[in-house]
């Protein structure tokens, strides 16, 4: 059989980036254990994947969601439940040993530690009362 040739594929896939990825990534299932649609005929796996998009036996729908799994890098993660969030704010404001880990007694302690209106308005109550 004739080699195959980009030519016989753009037919199929007409940006030439796109038919690189498809065939990659179809070149890298065939690799993983995918079967194969057509006779092999001593040849490797890329030439397979160029054959078989050239002969029109596979979906390139499926391949093509395939690469744009493959390179989809964020991930969603599930949102923490409110329980889960009390207990890591409570951790967060307790060393190991359970004590807090900022203990402010005067207004000049307090100056520069907080943002303005982070927690809305801060009473401080003396000693001496």
């Amino acid at each position: 059989m004739a080699r195959v040739t980009v030519e016989d594929c753009v037919t199929k896939v007409p940006n030439r980036f796109e038919l690189v990825m498809i065939a990659s990534q179809r070149a890298r299932d065939v690799s993983a254990g995918s079967s194969i649609t057509i006779e092999r005929d001593n040849d490797k796996n890329p030439v397979v994947a160029l054959r078989e998009i050239a002969d029109g036996t596979i979906d390139l729908a499926e391949l093509k969601e395939s690469v744009i799994k493959g390179l989809q890098n964020y991930v969603e993660m599930d949102e923490p439940e409110d329980d889960e969030m009390d207990l890591l704010a409570i951790q967060q404001d307790h060393n190991e040993d359970g004590e807090p880990v900022m203990v402010i007694e005067t207004a000049s302690e307090l100056e520069g530690t907080l943002a303005p209106d982070a927690f809305g308005d801060v009473v401080i109550a003396d000693k001496n009362d």
